[in-house]
Order: C-alpha cells, then sequence, then structure tokens
C-alpha cells in the first residue's frame, strides 16, 4: 500500500494538470485530457483517462471559478480530449492500493462535487451539458450523470456503463444507482440489467432506456453540440455581470483570517473558531463586488470549505470537533441582512449564499463528533447558527466568565436564515431535522426570531443540549469530550450519521446515506478488498473468489 500525502485542495486553471477549461461569451467547455502520469500518489498510471482525487479537485476548483469568475457563463460543455474515450471513472489500481479511509474521503468529496454541479444547473443558471464522446464507464457515466443533459455519439463504439458489480464486485460510488432511477428514471429492471452488463450500452437503446437523452451521429457530432450549449444558454436566467477573482489561500498550518483550528493530538480533538466579521457592512452592492473574495461571508465560507476538507483527509484521529464562533451578534447579522436582501437579484450574493449552503451540507456529512460551545463573547446568530445546529450537540454557558470585564452572558438569535435558507441534503431546515414531527414548535421558533436568547431560555426552547453554570462548565465539558473520546469512532460514525438526517429521502441524501454506506461496507470486504477480490485481481487474468454467503 503506498503511503499517502498530505492532501492540498488549492489550485488553479494554470497549474491544472487534467483539465482545460475555455470559456467562449455564455459558453465554456471543460476538457477531460488526464496526465496519465499525473496522479496525486505514486504507484499507478491514469490510464483511459481514469482519474484520482487530484483530477476531482482541479473539477472542484473549476466548478468554483465558474460559479465566482464567470457569471457571464450559462453553459458548461464537459467532454473529452481523448479519442473514443470520454472517461473510463476512478482508476482501478488506485482503489486497489489505497487505504480504507482514503477510498471513503475519495468517495465523500467525488459525490459532493457531483451535487455542486447539479446546483449550479438549478441555483446559478449554469447548465451543465455531458458530450460524451467516446465511452464512459464506472467513475466517467457518474460524471456525465450529474450533468443536465447527456449527449452520446453514435459511433458505432461507444457506449455508457457502470461496470462495478460485475468486474470490481463494489458499487459505482459517486451516486451512479441513484442517479440512474432517481434522476434518470430508468426502469428498475432496466437498470438491474445495465448495472450488470459489464459492455455498458451504446446508441439508441442508450436513448430508448433514458441512460441519455440524444444518440448524436459522428458526422454532426460537434455542431449538435454547439447548438445544445447554446439553447441551454440562451434559456438561461443567470443574469450579467463581471466576475470576481477567487485569490489562492494562504494559511498558517490551520490557521486562515476568518478560521481558526487548534489541533489537540492527545486528546484527539480539533477546536475550531470562526471568528464573525469586523468593521462596517458595506453600503452597496457595488462596495460588495468591490470587495470580492475579501468579502466577509465569502472570505469566511471558503477559509471554513478548505479547513474541513483538509481536515477530513489528513486529521484522521482527530474524531472530536469544537466549534466556536467569536465577534458581536450585530455584525453578523447585518451581513446577513445583506445576503438575504440581495440574493434574488444580485449573481454574487446568491452565489455566496450557495456556496455558504454547500459547506455546511459539507459539515453535516463529515465523520467526526460535532460539538458546539456557546460562550461569552460567541456570535451564534442567524446564519452562523447554523454551523451549532449541525452539530451533534450544544453546549452554553449559563452565566459569565471569571474575569470578562464585560460582563455579557453568552446570547444566541434566530433569524429568517435558520427557517430554509440553508436547507440540509433532505431538503429539511436543520430546524426542522431537530424538532421533526414538531411543526407546532418551530413555528413557535419562527416568533422568537431577531432578538436575544440566554442559556435558560435556549434549553427551554431545545435549541441547545444543556447550559452548565459557570462553576461546572470546565468540568462538564471536560467530561462530555473525556467520554466521547472513550467511544468506539465506528460506532460513533454511524450513530451521527443515522441522527442527522431525518424524515424524507432525497436523491441527494440516498446517495450520501444508502449508498455510501453501503460502498463504505463493501470496500472492507474480502470479495472487493480482499487478496482475492475482484479490486486486487482486476487486469491479472484470474478470476476472483467470492465468499458466497449473503451477509
Amino acid at each position: 500500500m503506498t503511503d499517502e500525502p498530505e492532501v492540498s485542495f488549492g489550485t488553479s486553471p494554470q497549474a491544472y494538470r487534467h483539465w482545460r477549461l475555455a470559456v467562449d461569451g455564455p459558453v465554456a467547455t471543460l476538457t477531460l485530457d488526464i496526465d496519465e502520469a499525473g496522479g496525486i500518489v505514486p504507484g499507478y498510471e491514469l490510464k483511459m483517462n481514469s482519474y484520482d482525487l487530484g483530477v476531482d479537485i482541479e473539477l472542484y476548483d473549476a466548478t468554483q471559478r465558474l460559479r465566482f469568475e464567470h457569471p457571464g457563463v450559462r453553459a458548461v460543455v464537459v467532454t473529452s480530449g481523448k479519442d473514443k474515450n470520454f472517461c473510463a471513472g476512478a482508476n482501478i489500481r488506485m482503489l486497489a492500493q489505497s487505504s480504507h479511509p482514503w477510498k471513503v474521503n475519495f468517495c465523500k468529496f467525488t459525490n459532493e462535487t457531483r451535487n455542486g454541479i447539479e446546483d449550479a444547473t438549478a441555483n446559478s443558471g449554469q447548465t451543465w451539458i455531458a458530450a460524451v464522446n467516446g465511452t464512459a464507464a464506472g467513475g466517467g457515466y457518474e460524471l456525465a450523470l450529474a450533468c443536465e443533459t447527456i449527449l452520446l455519439i453514435d459511433d458505432r463504439s461507444s457506449a455508457v456503463s457502470l461496470p462495478e458489480v460485475p468486474l470490481l464486485g463494489v458499487l459505482p460510488g459517486t451516486g451512479g444507482l441513484t442517479r440512474v432511477i432517481d434522476k434518470r428514471r430508468v426502469r428498475k429492471d432496466r437498470a438491474d440489467v445495465f448495472a450488470t452488463r459489464p459492455e455498458g450500452i451504446q446508441g439508441k437503446q442508450a436513448v430508448e432506456w433514458k441512460l441519455v437523452d440524444e444518440a448524436v451521429p459522428k458526422r454532426v457530432w460537434a455542431d449538435t453540440v454547439a447548438e445544445r450549449a447554446a439553447q441551454a444558454a440562451a434559456a438561461s436566467s443567470r443574469p450579467d455581470g463581471t466576475g470576481i477573482t477567487l485569490k489562492a489561500l494562504e494559511p498558517d498550518g490551520y490557521r486562515y483570517r476568518h478560521v481558526k483550528a487548534e489541533l489537540d493530538r492527545e486528546r484527539g480533538l480539533v477546536e475550531i473558531t470562526v471568528l464573525g466579521p469586523e468593521g462596517g457592512v458595506p453600503e452597496s452592492l457595488e462596495r460588495v463586488h468591490e470587495l470580492g473574495d475579501e468579502f466577509w461571508p465569502l472570505a469566511m465560507t471558503r477559509e471554513l470549505d478548505d479547513l474541513i476538507l483538509r481536515l477530513r483527509a489528513n486529521e484522521l484521529e482527530l474524531g472530536t470537533w469544537i466549534i466556536r464562533t467569536r465577534g458581536q451578534v450585530e455584525d453578523a447579522l447585518a451581513f446577513e441582512r445583506v445576503i438575504e436582501q440581495h440574493s434574488k437579484d444580485d449573481w454574487l450574493v446568491n452565489e455566496i449564499r450557495h456556496y455558504f449552503k454547500r459547506v455546511l451540507k459539507r459539515l453535516d456529512v463529515t465523520s467526526r463528533s460535532l460539538i458546539a460551545l456557546i460562550e461569552p463573547g460567541s456570535c451564534f446568530a442567524g446564519a452562523l447558527l447554523e454551523l451549532a445546529l449541525a452539530c451533534d450537540r450544544q453546549y452554553m454557558l449559563d452565566g459569565t466568565i471569571e474575569g470578562d470585564e464585560q460582563g455579557d452572558e453568552a446570547q444566541i438569535m434566530l433569524s429568517a436564515s435558520n427557517f430554509g435558507t440553508f436547507p440540509m441534503s433532505n431538503g429539511l431546515s436543520r430546524l426542522e431535522s431537530r424538532f421533526y414531527g414538531d411543526e407546532d414548535h418551530v413555528a413557535k421558533l419562527r416568533q422568537e426570531t431577531d432578538r436575544r436568547i440566554e442559556a435558560r431560555e435556549a434549553v427551554e426552547l431545545g435549541l441547545v443540549t444543556d447550559a452548565p453554570d459557570d462553576i461546572d462548565w470546565e468540568d462538564e465539558i471536560r467530561i462530555m469530550l473525556e467520554e466521547r473520546a472513550s467511544l468506539s469512532p465506528d460506532a460513533l460514525t454511524g450513530m451521527e450519521a443515522n441522527h442527522r438526517f431525518v424524515g424524507p429521502e432525497t436523491m441527494e441524501s440516498r446517495i450520501f446515506s444508502r449508498l455510501t454506506a453501503w460502498q463504505n461496507w463493501i470496500f472492507v470486504r474480502p470479495n472487493a478488498s480482499g487478496e482475492e477480490g475482484a479490486l486486487r485481481r482486476y487486469g491479472t487474468g484470474r478470476k476472483a473468489e467470492f465468499d458466497r454467503k449473503r451477509v
């Protein structure tokens, strides 16, 4: 097994090794042209346009830049720079040699990026079109499935397939099974045939089965792709605008300007502090655009996003994340009002709102124990209160901290944004998930917005788990954290995932719960990852040896 490096998620189009991004007016083209020797980890070649985590990091960066730097783009075409090969999916040698945590983090990040593509189509007016100009297998077809429209070249050789079950003994790990039936509305019997047919399905049959939208003859391929992209761009509601530049983040370790993390390896935890805004609120939208990526909501969100990704990938044994905020409630809410007032009429403000939504969702699906500590000087208000509501527990100090000259007690504040502005993957707000089935209580909480709520009342309203007083605070928190650290990390991951997502299933929640849970289990089974398993024996000419017991 190859030693896996510390992962950085920062890149830019100038540094891409695997993607080419070209913008031509309202249409952008993302071309996948893999550098076979450019794997993020040594030990495998990225043949047949197959990908690894490094490829997906570049794709994620491209999706972000298209939304923030290119507001004039209304359609995005994803295609391949390889002849007759769109994408062979995740590199099998990489999967075979990777540790279980690496595979899981890889699949999770890839899923989140695919969901971000769908979010761009739904909420940014950037319609993604897959121009499948060669065979798309496994994760390659899953990339196409994330797009709104799939065009397949009809050249009598190109096909779409999900060959993981018959060839590798695993599942299509980034939403393939779910998107085929939930999004593409493929009949379940046909979906069963498709997912067990390694050679895939071509041309008109792929259209008939709803696996693609259109099979396009080779002679008119380029013209048809251009025409469909132009049609999508013309139908877009995305307004005109001048993009902003997303400059490289330059943290000092895990410390950024607005988000800071302190690692305590002895206790197995991370203390994360989100700093509220400083200074006045921009007086105009023009000033918001002038600030660009320095505008606090965007700057903070980018830093928090990068921190979550880096901690998930690089700090596996720090199983508890403590989340705090510091700042003035009024300042946090003032910036939030800018977002609330202009997200419907300004493209940049809209993008910031949806970006914070996606980062909160990333936190929701992070397999760490999340504990919010609400103390004097916190600014858990409105959108920042969502950070606390995303946690598994919330503790609020009842009283003041000895030596605090201001003597203010801890306070939280609800705002309109806590009632659906930042929905979870299940389509519910975090308050609706917290009080699932108790619509009367949620309605009562709506009447408590825009006022300060102190500890005892927060307990009564069910907004925090407990509110120890200043005498017991340190001991209560210490004991709670020690108890958490004594429990099985595997059991905690399963418990937390079950508790966080209540109520209705959506396509997105199914991908992150049912499908991902099964894939994670299958990854550690000998039938897939054992010495005689399908992943290890793929390409050797030797058949996998399966334990035939159904468990």
